[in-house]
């Protein structure tokens, strides 16, 4: 399960500046399967959100063929408890996201058929909180 990382050397991330019109440079293409799902929107992915992914895949591919995950959740995203007034610090840690921007590659498949490849692949997509696209190596 890809819930959190195992070691991280700082507990808590700055959130970043939004890059919501940049386009990615790594993870364009397809390196492991023959389909994939791509990005073409920006937008932070929870764990839970690829884990529900990965069930929806694996629950259409029915024991055969292949799957990889091509990104990993390692920011953490921190929460103050409701009802905290303001001085309290940062908050502990809730849950893990990976930022994603348009052109990566989120999961990819080998090993069926293309209809079975685009149906998984599809379904993948609804869970995600972005846009997507199913790409297939030519």
């Amino acid at each position: 399960m890809l819930t959190q990382p195992r070691k991280t050397k700082h507990r808590k991330m700055q959130k970043g500046r939004s890059k919501k019109r940049m386009k990615e440079t790594r993870g364009l293409y397809l390196s492991y399967g023959k389909y994939g799902l791509q990005a073409t929107s920006a937008a932070w992915v929870t764990a839970n959100q690829l884990e529900a992914g990965r069930k929806a895949i694996t629950h259409a591919l029915k024991k055969g063929g292949n799957m990889w995950i091509r990104v990993f959740p390692d920011k953490p995203i921190t929460k103050l408890p409701p009802e905290v007034t303001l001085g309290g610090g940062k908050g502990n840690v809730e849950y893990y996201v990976v930022p994603v921007k348009p052109g990566r590659i989120i999961f990819e498949m080998d090993g069926v058929s293309r209809d079975v490849a685009f149906e998984a692949l599809r379904n993948a997509g609804h869970k995600m909180p972005i846009r997507t696209r199913i790409v297939e190596k030519q």
